[in-house]
């Protein structure tokens, strides 16, 4: 074996020992290889696109510069490598600058091996020596293209400055062995991106962490990292915490355990641990509460239909996309114009209360939910039916309101009562004195005013003089009466 065939054997020895298999491959039909070349970057590296809005990103590691080499039979006595360099970042005349400056070393260095040099240089002085520097400009596609007119700053970067800088083109010759690898009318912000991601997540995986919760210490590969705040657990930690909170419904609380922190799972992370009938009520769930948010949107009162209607404003009409069933989007039943809604009074009231204690945000939510009138007409008549049912009784018979006593009797109007009490008090009647043995007007039954019994026509005072009665000897209870004045069961 020759003193080159030899010194070409150590040398791939030794890169293969140095390096691991996905940085460099050698060649198995020639003594070559490839060497994958990550750049090291300064801390708090970011990306910038300039356009109508200019957008900045943090990275952390860039796709490599790839070394693709052959060695000659007289290397390193005589002849260089045959070697190309590629990228998908830096542009031909940022590689054939680094092209030529790897030509140099060789010249300082002939007659050694040159390759680990080369790797050095590439790896730790690329970016001083290109003027690399924070934030690094990403140009779309849809801008001027990348070799059409060379960017005066790659001339900068190759110290070649011919002329006025702002009027002649840079006459540097592109290197045939520095090559492009994307296509200039792709745009390579995505694949920078998701390359930084990828490799974020190969070292995350090769370090070691305490769970927090188990107090167990695990690899990265075993672990979860919240996105904003960068706290980590172990998979199997956060497993039975996801799935607890999403049986238990509170798909918006899967949050850094760490307290005070309010870091959410994203949905890639929660599919990850979770199994897939738990993955799609999470997904279900958080879709509902997304809509539940829209003041536009509600739903099917049908149980076996359920589905999202958009409402438009001040209606209260909603139509089914799926069934077609029409109904109100206050009570939930089926649409009735412009009647008033048949509901109970702990619903209106419900409704009620959920409007009065809410924030000036939440009302206005409401507002546009189901109309600013629907919620007035609604408080209105809630507090109407209260009224109603703190002063007035009804006739056991017929259900006519009737007020205790006319003094008793407020100031009515449309502001203070609203139009349901106003139509309730068209037929109240007002009980103004006189013995608890009553008559309604409207029906003529008589009935007793303290237990609301309905009296016989026969004898109606009966019911006062029985003793087994509970209203026993009360036909005058709780009204105030001159004696003068009082009348006899006979009189009356």
């Amino acid at each position: 074996m020759s003193e080159d065939q030899a010194a070409q054997k150590d040398e791939l020895l030794a890169l293969g020992s140095i390096y691991d298999e996905e940085e460099f491959h050698g060649a198995e039909s020639a003594q070559g290889g490839e060497i994958q070349l990550c750049l090291e970057l300064p801390p708090n590296f970011k990306l910038i696109v300039k356009g109508d809005k200019q957008t900045e990103y943090d990275v952390s590691f860039l796709p490599p510069l790839v070394l693709n080499f052959e060695l000659p039979a007289d290397y390193p006595s005589s002849s260089s490598p045959v070697y190309t360099l590629s990228s998908k970042w830096l542009s031909r005349d940022q590689m054939t600058s680094l092209c030529k400056r790897l030509d140099e070393l060789w010249g300082e260095n002939q007659g050694c091996v040159v390759l680990y040099k080369w790797i050095q240089f590439l790896k730790e002085e690329a970016f001083a020596f290109l003027d690399v520097k924070s934030p690094l400009e990403v140009v779309k596609a849809d801008m001027a293209p990348v070799d059409a007119k060379r960017s005066k700053a790659g001339v900068k970067r190759a110290g070649t400055i011919i002329g006025e800088e702002d009027k002649l083109e840079s006459l540097l010759e592109l290197d045939p062995r520095a090559v492009l690898v994307v296509d200039p009318r792709t745009d390579i912000l995505p694949q920078l991106l998701d390359f930084d991601e990828a490799h974020r997540q190969k070292v995350f995986d090769a370090k070691a962490f305490c769970c927090s919760i188990c107090f167990m210490e695990k690899l990265g590969s075993s672990c979860l990292c919240f996105k904003g705040c960068q706290h980590v657990y172990c998979k199997a930690c956060m497993t039975e915490y996801f799935g607890i909170q999403i049986r238990d419904g509170n798909v918006q609380c899967l949050n850094c355990p760490e307290p005070k922190c309010t870091s959410l799972a994203i949905p890639s992370q929660v599919k990850l641990l979770v199994g897939e009938e738990l993955f799609t009520r999470y997904d279900r769930l958080l879709l509902q509460s997304s809509l539940d948010l829209m003041a536009d949107v509600v739903y099917c009162p049908r149980q076996s239909c359920c589905q999202a209607v958009m409402v438009e404003q001040d209606t209260t009409m909603g139509i089914c996309p799926s069934c077609q069933y029409a109904f109100c989007t206050l009570c939930k039943r089926g649409y009735h114009g412009l009647s008033h809604c048949k509901v109970t009074a702990d619903e209106l009231r419900g409704l009620r209360d959920e409007y009065i204690s809410a924030s000036a945000e939440g009302k206005k939510f409401m507002e546009q939910r189901f109309g600013k009138r629907v919620i007035q007409r609604a408080v209105e008549e809630s507090f109407s039916r209260d009224w109603l049912y703190e002063n007035c009784k009804g006739c056991p018979r017929c259900g006519t309101n009737i007020q205790v006593a006319f003094h008793k009797l407020p100031t009515i109007s449309w502001v203070n009562y609203g139009p349901f009490l106003l139509t309730e008090l068209v037929e109240l009647i007002q009980k103004v004195d006189g013995c608890n043995k009553l008559t309604c007007t409207s029906c003529k039954q008589y009935f007793c005013w303290l237990c609301l019994g309905q009296l016989t026509r026969v004898n109606p005072y009966s019911h006062f003089n029985n003793p087994s009665s509970p209203c026993y000897n009360q036909l005058f209870q709780g009204v105030d009466i001159d004696e003068d004045d009082a009348l006899s069961d006979e009189e009356d």
